[in-house]
């Protein structure tokens, strides 16, 4: 078998997107909240079905898929590559946002249902040292959870260090999947779980069409087309701020330092200056 990288926005949407196949996407949900017995997630409805996108340029940083139960509660799944200025405020206001779309002016605010945002992000953005952790608004003296609607929960992947003999629990299972499918060959013998099963089946690139394989292929291209073009600004405002240096008089050691440009490449802007 060779799996597919679930951090690609093709293989992300394939995968927790497919609305003829929701088993993945329940099981993850049960597993990342906790939920047991009569509380688990049994049936959704997918608000963003996996479609392949038309990809005429522009930076894939955030890949998200949206769900509803049939209690009406809102589940918000969101991939994150890669940090943006700002990242806390835009969490809060995109579940906020996705909450208070329930209803219409007017409307009674008992109809609003509860929002579960659930971030997987591949760098790290909270203090906790444990790879999921979960927010909620409570009173800061008393620890009361009074206002219950919206929670976020937060999977950094940069955290989890867990080899596949390690792998205690399905959140744990789960998370192995996401960070490393691409480095697996088999599917893990102590996976159980249906749903992720179906999630490795799909991530199998030998059940993809060439038309996936092709989207798939086409988002790899254009992040490293990103990455470049953001090489080449950094090293141009270094250049700028390195010159700017060289005329008040840094010494080419100060200069490297600050900049990151190599001695020798200092050295150089100095003779072109």
């Amino acid at each position: 078998m060779k799996f597919v990288d679930i951090k690609n926005d093709i293989a992300f949407r394939k995968i927790f997107g497919n609305e003829n196949k929701t088993e993945a996407l329940i099981s993850f949900l049960n597993a990342v909240l906790c939920l047991q017995e009569n509380k688990t997630i049994t049936d959704v409805i997918i608000l963003t079905p996996y479609q392949l996108p038309e990809l005429r340029g522009g930076k894939v940083t955030i890949v998200d898929v949206k769900a509803k139960d049939k209690s009406g509660k809102t589940y918000i799944v969101e991939m994150q590559i890669a940090e943006v200025d700002g990242f806390h405020k835009r969490v809060l206001y995109y579940a906020s946002k996705s909450y208070s779309s329930q209803i219409n002016r007017g409307d009674d605010y008992k109809n609003l249902m509860p929002t579960f945002f659930i971030g997987i992000l591949d760098f790290v953005a909270t203090e906790s040292k444990n790879y999921i952790n979960r927010h909620i608004v409570k009173n800061a003296e008393t620890d009361e959870h009074f206002i219950k609607d919206i929670e976020f929960n937060f999977i950094e992947l940069p955290k989890f260090n867990k080899n596949v003999h390690e792998l205690n629990s399905i959140i744990d299972q789960w998370v192995y999947f996401i960070k490393n499918a691409e480095n697996i060959e088999v599917i893990p013998e102590n996976i159980q779980d249906k749903g992720l099963i179906l999630a490795y089946q799909e991530a199998d690139k030998h059940n993809w069409t060439i038309e996936e394989l092709d989207a798939y292929d086409k988002i790899f291209i254009r992040e490293q087309d990103d990455r470049g073009r953001m090489e080449i600004a950094l090293r141009k405002n270094n250049e700028a701020i390195a010159k700017k240096l060289i005329n008040n008089n840094f010494t080419n050691e100060q200069i490297a330092d600050y900049t990151e440009l190599s001695l020798d490449e200092v050295i150089m802007l100095r003779n072109e200056t």
